[in-house]
This record gives structure tokens, sequence and C-alpha cells, in this order.
């Protein structure tokens, strides 16, 4: 697969628990083919951390790449934006 046609994601990291696996919440906002209104979806990733960095609420950005596992088909790209500890 070229790595230009890779699916790139944005979404909020909601689970660590998993060792060397983050859960990553993707939400688009749909527009209703008939009646117009706009509303959320939200879509669960589970993605490959290998270095563990990613902490919970942080937002980040996967790409699609081969299966790691049956469900893990994505990797951590880069972290947009870390959360602040101590709070």
């Amino acid at each position: 697969m070229n790595r230009s046609s890779r699916k790139l994601l944005v979404g909020k990291v909601v689970s660590t628990k998993n060792k060397k696996t983050i859960t990553v919440e993707v939400e688009n906002s749909i527009k209703h083919p008939l009646y117009g209104k706009r509303f959320k979806k939200h879509k669960k990733f589970s993605a490959h951390d290998e270095k563990n960095k990613a902490k919970l609420n942080d937002v980040v950005q996967i790409m699609e790449t081969r299966p790691y596992s049956k469900s893990k088909k994505f990797r951590l790209e880069k972290i947009i934006k870390k959360i602040k500890e101590g709070k």
C-alpha cells in the first residue's frame, strides 16, 4: 500500500490499559441526507503504540498500516495535543 493512500485519522485516546495498544475515539460530523440536520458519529479504533507515549485524553493522529493483530490495523503517527497531568 502506498503511504499517500493510507488513511489518517485524528481522535482522542480513551484507553491505554493494554500493553503497546491505545484505543482512539474518532468523531465525525454527518449531515442527514433527507432532513439536513447535523449530528456526531463516534467510532473507536485500536492502534499500536510502540513506546507507550500516548496518555489518556491526548489528541493523536493514527495511520492505517498492516494488521498488527485481529483488531489493530492502525498505528500512532504523532501526538497532536498532550493533556497536562496533575489535574
